[in-house]
């Protein structure tokens, strides 16, 4: 099973890229995760929303691996638990599916991805910085794992 995180925005603080690694690296070699940064479309006075997500749109799925299961995150996506995005995991796993995340940038994702996404997925009610969203999904990769394997980690 291959896990890709496609991510808008390419500079993240150095908080952020540690924590994620940290998390990352503590996964077995099984579950291979990698995270792939998309160049964000420049923000300017005279270009429309609609056209800077469309621009992004083509960078991310260029981005995500032919033939993986693509999860959107999405502030109107579905909310599951710890022990539910455990499962899921658990059901890719054993059907061999590689699975990609996107995350989109300052204005979301694009109408398109989202659409062609097997899921919506929201990460919390509140609204993230996107670069604490790459912490908390590398986070709960872990601790759906270790809710997987009856690590420690996850007591919940």
């Amino acid at each position: 099973m291959r896990i890709t995180i496609v991510a808008v925005g390419q500079r993240q603080p150095v908080w952020a890229d540690q924590a994620v690694a940290d998390y990352l690296e503590r996964l077995p070699a099984e579950l291979k995760v990698e995270v792939k940064p998309v160049k964000s479309e420049p923000r300017s006075n005279n270009a429309s929303t609609t056209r800077l997500l469309s621009a992004e749109a083509v960078r991310v799925r260029a981005a995500i691996p032919s033939g993986s299961t693509l999860v959107a995150l999405d502030e109107r996506g579905r909310d599951w638990t710890t022990l539910q995005f455990a499962e899921h995991l658990r059901r890719w796993r054993d059907e061999a599916q590689d699975i990609a995340f996107a995350i989109g940038g300052a204005d979301g994702l694009d109408h398109t991805v989202k659409a062609g996404s097997s899921f919506l997925l929201r990460l919390s009610s509140m609204t993230l910085p996107h670069a604490l969203v790459r912490v908390v999904l590398a986070e709960q990769l872990y601790r759906a794992w270790s809710v997987l394997t009856g690590h420690p980690y996850h007591r919940g």
